[in-house]
């Protein structure tokens, strides 16, 4: 029977914050309670790389979530980095294309070997989880969200990074197209009842952990929860009764 302690494991708090001072308190109060947590752009430019350091201080894993997209050598040289910085994961954007995520994987697996470093697991952002096909198709993407997830995840594992972050709609397929080693990693969850807010492709975390999603993503309903240790254990309750 699958364990709260196995669970947790698989739930990343996304520090969705302007106050460096405020992460700190609250990665201080989750860290026993979850398995990562997820830095992104607005607390990345507001506290630097020593945001990381701190979280790492405190026992946390971290997800870098800057969502590189640029040419090849810059998108390598800052995967470098962040490979150097320790975080356990970190995206790019699957959009920047095949060659761009290629050099990246090589510059990772190169400097974790000549620098005896833990080599970090690349994702590759397919399509946002606040889009739909009507954005899509604003765009100038035909054929939906899904068939564009799909050729994304195919292009991600083909080009050699670890998995994809995607809306748990698309899990299932994904899964079937990639194989049961590459990772998924989910943003949009929101605990029954949630509001949606920016996200439109949504699933609860029970919905998410059937669907085979490897990690799940919650930001505002643990940050901002009265309780935010009890908010994180009222999401893995729910994950560790989907899990069986």
């Amino acid at each position: 029977m699958t364990t709260a302690s196995q669970v947790r494991q698989r739930l990343i708090v996304a520090l969705d914050l302007a106050d460096p001072s405020r992460a700190k308190t609250l990665a201080t109060l989750l860290a026993p309670e979850v398995g990562m947590f997820k830095v992104g752009k607005q607390l990345y430019v507001r506290a630097g790389p020593d945001i990381v350091r701190t979280i790492h201080e405190l026992g946390g894993e971290v997800f870098l979530d800057l969502k590189f997209h640029d040419i090849s050598n810059t998108v390598a040289a800052a995967a470098v980095e962040a490979a150097r910085l320790g975080v356990r994961l970190f995206n790019v954007h699957a959009f920047g294309g095949p060659e761009m995520m290629r050099q990246t994987a090589a510059a990772v697996e190169k400097v974790c070997g000549e620098e005896d470093l833990r080599r970090p697991s690349v994702l590759g952002v397919t399509v946002l989880t606040s889009l739909d096909d009507s954005d899509l198709e604003t765009l100038g993407i035909q054929g939906g969200v899904r068939a564009q997830v799909l050729r994304l995840a195919g292009m991600v594992k083909e080009a050699g990074l670890a998995g994809v972050v995607c809306s748990a709609q698309e899990a299932s397929d994904i899964r079937r197209s990639c194989g049961d080693a590459f990772l998924l990693v989910t943003p949009g969850i929101r605990p029954a009842g949630q509001q949606a807010g920016d996200q439109k492709r949504i699933m609860t975390p029970g919905d998410a952990v059937r669907a085979g999603i490897d990690y799940i993503v919650v930001g505002r309903p643990i940050t901002g929860a009265d309780d935010p240790a009890g908010a994180a254990r009222s999401v893995v309750a729910e994950m560790v009764e989907a899990a069986g």
